[in-house]
Order: C-alpha cells, then structure tokens, then sequence
C-alpha cells in the first residue's frame, strides 16, 4: 500500500508496512560528488515529480564494518549520493507527535541505516528519523582549511532538514530528540556544544559515548597529511577529491595499519593512540570552538533535556569477539604490554599498578582480560558519561534542561552486558534478530526488558520525563535496566574517584 506526504521540497511515496508508514531514502542533502565531495552538505534541489521513497537511499563510503555487524551493512550500497534519511511514522496526517532522530554508531568509519528499523517508534505514536552521515576521511578529514567536521555538519543538515519538513509526517519540529550509539552519541555530546547546533533539538539521549571524543586541531590535521602522503597528492581539499573513491578508502585501509605496526605516539599523537580511530571529530575552533565537555561544563546544552548511560561492561565485546580477552596475563597489565594490537593498561592515562590494585580488589575473580576490559569500558564511556551527567546536572538546573542517568546491565550468554547490546531493547526489535546485534542476544532475550527500556525512551522524547528520578551530584541516581530494574545512587563512585583529574 503507498503513502504519499508533500513536503516543502517535493512529493514523496512511501509505503505502509502494519499501519505503519515509511519513508525511505529521503536526501536531506545534494549528492557529495564533484566540487561538493569532502566538503560540507549543499543544500537539495527541489523536485517536481512524486519521488520514490521505497527503498534504501545509498550508504556512505566506508571501509567494511566488523563481522557482527550483519548482512544489512553493505558496503555495495556506498555511494556519494549518501546524504539521506529515512521515516517512520503513524501517520503523516496528523500533528504535533514526538520526533525521535537516530545518530548511528561506528566508530566514525562506518555506518548504513539499513540496520535500524524505527517502525515500533512510530507503533507507539513517535515519528522516527535515521540519518546517514560521512563517515572516515570523507567526514572529518582536517587540512587546515576551515572545512573540518564535515560528518557533523551532515547531521546539523539532517537536523535542519527536520525542523523544515518533519510537519509534513506528523512530526512536531519543536519537540525533535536526537539519540545514538557509540559514535553517534559522541556526536551528539559535540553537537551539544556547537553554537551552529542550537536550538535543534529539545532533548538527547546518549548510548555509551559522551563528550570527550575530538582531536586537537594538530592532531587531527597531522593525519590529514599522512592520508594525503598515502595519495601521493597535494594536501588540499581539491586535490584529494580527486582521487577516486576505491583508492581513497584504500589509503585510510593503509594508513590504519601503519597505525597499528607503528604506535609511535609522537606521530599519531596520545588520543589516538588510546582509541585507535585516526578519523573523529576536531577541535577547530570554529565549528567545534573548545573541548566538547569545557563547553557543556560552561552552559552549552544547558536547555536540552539529557539522558546518557552505558553498558556494564561495554568494552568488553572487542576483546571478546576477536578472542584477545583469553590471551591477555598478568604481566601484560604489570608491564602494559599490547596484547594483538590492543592499547597497554598504560594508554589511558591511570599508572598501570595503581590500576591494577584497584581494578584487582573490586573485581577479585575476574581474567586478566576482563580486568582490561573494565579500564577500557570507564575510559571509552563509563567515565565520560559520568561527567557529562555531572557537569550538565550542574549548570542545567539554572535554566531548564533535566538530567537522567542509566547503566543497562543485562548480560547477552557468553558476553555480558557489552557494547552495542542495547540497541535492540530501545528499537524493541529482539523479533528481528538478523538486524544489528540481534545475533549476539541468544535465543531468548527477555521481552519485558526491551517493553521497558522501549517505553523509557518514548515517554523522554514526548514528555523529558524517562520514568525515573532526575540526575544530581549530590545523589547520582541512576537506573539499572535488568530482568529487574531498580534506582541506585551513585553506583560508580570508586571509578569515578580514581579517574578524577586523569578522564
């Protein structure tokens, strides 16, 4: 059945899948080819007749994503054509209803709507919008040029592609939640503070990352030479564009296994080193004026409604799926040796024995890879998440943004509460599991989590209350999404301590 919406730039048919309609591949941005390619998002042409909106618009170039990421991710479906969104709502004919936008995760390298499916937002009076963004070089090289974070300002050009046309799928514009995973919810924690992101969206929600992920500028424009050295061209924007896209990608291929046979860190620098992405956001002091979290800690985002979480033991899927967990010791954590290409204990700023014992006497019964898995996960996200709620919390109850915390810590068999877990539970797709993650649930995922975690994040995108208690320094209280939920107070207090003035 089709579904027909006029929106300001044109007509659009979708169809209708169990009351549901959906919208698929909608440009919110020109084609990144040309003169346009690895600089920032054009505005789109008007179009007279009704455009097909049926199928999947193409997904960014990118390098190919992790094995768990599932058939849905194909990179096949690249193209520069890539700046599109899709929709899903209860019905176009309606007014005012609460709007949700996905940020998806991939560690800045990666990423395909394909592997969201938003219909159960939209089942539950929500429209629901995820957008595709540059990813890799594409999306945050840096030459010095004034045109860095171009993969944030796809997302401020899909933000403003809601504000102006959401009305024409049900949607309020004025009550617009951004949420998103891993990358994406560090790029929400930077769009936090961005003065050219004000006033888009009302309320956020951030799924492990936070807003301590970007370079300094030098960092950051460093490698921008070293891409343009793999190329064998000038380092400017023209003459990189230039380049065709499969030799592009190439080159970044390159370029991060030199990364991994050489981690010098007087030539990648220390925040990449840790993290091991060449290609996230940058400190220009333009688009991305300061540190993301001084700015929120200053009064950025001060208005927006905020909920930000993590897993339990997020970081421990990479050292899982690629068997490293099992194959680090003891002296790899006393010596802060690299174990297959894993930063030491060192890389995150802790003395590696001051970690160790503390680390050790919490976590008696744990591997020595469990233990570097936790040091991971509160470096990545536990610890960032912790003082974006802190500093938000702090300068939020003077105008009139709200604060919620989460941990989700129900364990996936033979992984635990890792990263990325979640995702299915908020989607409330655990009955499709060929989609994202589905594969790691096991065979029985308990529905009544994903019923309640799901209805957690409508009732915070339509009424900036998730269900819970509000977030302040004094108490921290935070709910545990498990089999059982329950409101604690400030549950990770010795991490938290021991990280004070290192993360």
């Amino acid at each position: 059945m089709d579904s027909v919406v006029e929106t300001p730039l044109g007509s659009l048919r979708g169809s209708v899948q169990e009351g549901v309609h959906r919208f698929l591949g909608i440009p919110y941005g020109a084609p990144a080819s040309g003169a346009s390619r690895l600089r920032p998002p054009q505005p789109v042409q008007p179009w007279s007749e009704t455009r097909d909106a049926t199928r999947y618009g193409s997904a960014p170039y990118q390098l190919a994503p992790p094995e768990s990421a599932g058939s849905e991710w194909d990179t096949a479906m690249a193209g520069e054509d890539c700046l599109n969104l899709n929709v899903w709502t209860p019905d176009p004919g309606r007014a005012g209803l609460p709007v949700m936008v996905w940020i998806q995760g991939g560690a800045f390298e990666f990423g395909s709507t394909a592997a969201y499916d938003g219909r159960n937002f939209a089942r539950d009076g929500v429209v629901c919008v995820v957008i595709n963004w540059r990813v890799g070089a594409d999306g945050f090289l840096d030459l010095g040029d004034g045109q860095a974070n171009v993969g944030l300002l796809d997302q401020i050009a899909a933000l403003e592609w809601v504000r102006g046309n959401i009305a024409a799928f049900g949607g309020d514009p004025g009550n617009v939640t951004v949420f998103g995973e891993s990358a994406g919810a560090m790029s929400i924690g930077v769009l936090l503070s961005m003065p050219r992101a004000e006033g888009l969206f009302r309320r956020a929600i951030l799924q492990s990352g936070a807003a301590h992920h970007a370079l300094p500028s030098g960092t950051a424009q460093r490698i921008g030479g070293f891409l343009a050295e793999k190329l064998g061209v000038p380092p400017t924007r023209e003459a990189m564009a230039a380049v065709p896209a499969q030799r592009f990608l190439e080159a970044q291929a390159e370029l991060k296994a030199d990364l991994f046979a050489r981690p010098d860190p007087q030539r990648w620098g220390r925040e990449v080193l840790a993290s091991l992405m060449l290609w996230q956001p940058t400190i220009d002091g333009s688009t991305v004026p300061l540190r993301p979290i001084e700015r929120i800690a200053a009064g950025a985002g001060s208005m927006v409604d905020l909920m930000v979480g993590t897993n339990s033991e997020d970081w421990r899927l990479f050292l899982a799926i690629t068997g490293v967990i099992g194959k680090v010791t003891e002296q790899d954590l006393a010596e802060s040796r690299s174990v297959e290409g894993f930063p030491p204990l060192g890389a995150y700023g802790l003395p590696a024995e001051a970690a160790l014992r503390e680390y050790r006497s919490h976590y008696p019964d744990s591997s020595p890879g469990d233990l570097l898995a936790a040091v991971e996960t509160d470096w990545w996200v536990r610890i960032p998440a912790i003082r974006l709620a802190d500093a938000h919390a702090t300068v939020a109850p003077a105008t009139s943004g709200r604060t919620y915390m989460y941990e989700f810590a129900w364990p996936a068999p033979g992984l635990g509460a890792v990263h990325g877990i979640e995702i299915p539970f908020v989607f409330d797709t655990l009955d499709r599991n060929s989609r994202l993650f589905g594969p790691l649930l096991g065979t029985d995922p308990p529905q009544e989590l994903a019923d309640a975690m799901h209805a957690a994040w409508v009732s915070f995108a339509t009424t900036g209350d998730p269900g819970w208690p509000g977030y302040g320094p004094e108490r921290r209280t935070t709910m545990v999404f498990n089999t059982q939920t329950s409101v604690v107070h400030d549950p990770r207090n010795w991490e938290r301590e021991l990280w004070a003035g290192v993360r």
